[in-house]
């Protein structure tokens, strides 16, 4: 879905799976500032929205998500995770419950298999569950923004910014009227710099929760029973996980970032040595320079110097080994 806001001046589209919304405005960093400093908003209008409503939504999600939903306050942000049956991270689910539907945001595309599994699961529960992906847009305004929120849109606050679920009909005029306009090249390079994970970008297929550091933020480990759990608790009580998210910094003086997926070695073990972890998101921040999140084996040193392809690599500990 193209968003109007692609109209605006300077605008240059994004690729892959945020298509739809613009990577920039034409100075990535100075949008960057701007949210560093809290003005200015975000078009996230391709991320898909799914509601619940219903007099059981609250109880009935507290079964399915990683998260303790069932006492939920109104206009209280969380977020949460659907796992497999063996632990792996499915879905990634950014929420708010305005006091008679709980909204979500997820990653663009994947609100489709989300509805078909919430579908599968609503069994005797007075629940609806709804695609709203056509009829409403996510409007991001970072934290310290000042900015009002339209009247009657559903507003997720939390530390990072305000998440607005504003009608798609206004979300031209928004633009309009509301601005600086910040890419998402911006928001990412922001994402990066406060270690914040994203479903399919620092996950694959069999990523769990502990790799990413996504305990407590988005796992409660002391609620009921979910599809999962048994791998969150086995992880948590009696081993580590397998591999942990690593921030870098990388060697500035080149000039391509590596993409997504590229495969990390130690430095000392030169171009020809074993494969230890992947690059999962690269950006160049307005003051860190060029710098990235990554999976690594948990065994390797914290120490260890790293290099992504040909470029020289620094680990900061997000995850701890």
């Amino acid at each position: 879905m193209k968003s109007p806001l692609l109209a605006l001046p300077g605008a240059v589209p994004a690729e892959g799976v945020d298509e739809g919304v613009a990577a920039h405005y034409g100075d990535l960093f100075r949008e960057q500032r701007a949210l560093a400093d809290g003005s200015g908003f975000v078009d996230l209008s391709h991320r898909g929205v799914v509601t619940v409503s219903g007099e059981d939504r609250l109880s009935w999600l507290h079964l399915l998500l990683t998260q303790h939903v069932s006492e939920l306050p109104p206009n209280q942000a969380t977020e949460a995770l659907i796992l497999s049956a063996h632990g792996h991270i499915e879905h990634a689910l950014y929420l708010v419950d305005d006091g008679e539907t709980v909204w979500a945001h997820v990653e663009p595309g994947t609100q489709d298999a989300l509805v078909a599994y919430l579908e599968s699961m609503k069994f005797f529960y007075r629940v609806e569950v709804a695609d709203r992906t056509d009829d409403f847009a996510v409007v991001h305004l970072p934290a310290g923004s000042i900015a009002e929120a339209p009247g009657g849109a559903v507003v997720r606050e939390t530390p990072y910014g305000r998440d607005l679920f504003l009608p798609r009909a206004e979300l031209e005029s928004y633009g309009q009227k509301n601005g600086p306009a910040a890419g998402l090249l911006a928001y990412e390079a922001l994402r990066v710099e406060h270690h914040r994970p994203r479903l399919g970008f620092e996950t694959d297929h069999r990523t769990i929760p502990h790799e990413l550091g996504w305990i407590g933020t988005a796992v409660h480990l002391q609620k009921g029973c979910y599809r999962g759990q048994e791998t969150v608790a086995r992880v948590q009580n009696l081993g580590k996980p397998p591999r942990r998210l690593v921030f870098l910094h990388l060697d500035g003086s080149e000039v391509h970032l590596p993409p997504h997926g590229t495969e990390l070695r130690l430095a000392d073990d030169g171009p020809d040595g074993r494969k230890i972890g992947v690059v999962t998101t690269s950006v160049r921040h307005h003051e860190l320079g060029p710098v990235a999140l990554a999976l690594v084996k948990r065994n390797v040193p914290v120490d260890a110097r790293l290099v992504a392809d040909s470029t020289a690599a620094a680990q900061e500990v997000i995850v701890e080994p």
